[in-house]
């Protein structure tokens, strides 16, 4: 009877802190400029794709979760800067904004 009531307990407390933890999965659109980590930005060692978003006064970095230069967009930012939109879910690892990418799209230029 103890098991039953600790293994209701768990499925309880499973369930309070699942919308939770689905919260920060939720997708986020980023529009900024896209530039490579190590090109333009020097920060890392190997080719990277990296979305600079503007807040405010300050630029932040988003790091994308990626192939780095074997993704097909690469091409758009290791020797330029390339207006972006890229949707993914948001997270943070040694102090970086990451991003799992699902989907990136050139800006499209506004008329």
């Amino acid at each position: 009877m103890l098991r039953n009531l600790t293994l209701a307990a768990a499925a309880a407390f499973a369930l309070i802190l699942a919308p939770a933890f689905a919260e920060d999965k939720k997708e986020t659109k980023l529009d900024g400029d896209m530039v490579c980590g190590k090109c333009k930005l020097k920060e890392t060692k190997e080719c990277a794709n990296v979305v600079q978003v503007k807040d405010g006064d300050k630029t932040v970095n988003y790091y994308l979760d990626d192939k780095g230069a074997k993704e097909d967009y690469h091409k758009m930012c290791c020797t330029k800067t390339t207006k972006v939109t890229v949707t993914g879910t948001v997270s943070e690892k040694d102090g970086k904004k990451m991003v799992k990418v699902s989907k990136v799209e050139e800006a499209k230029e506004k008329k």
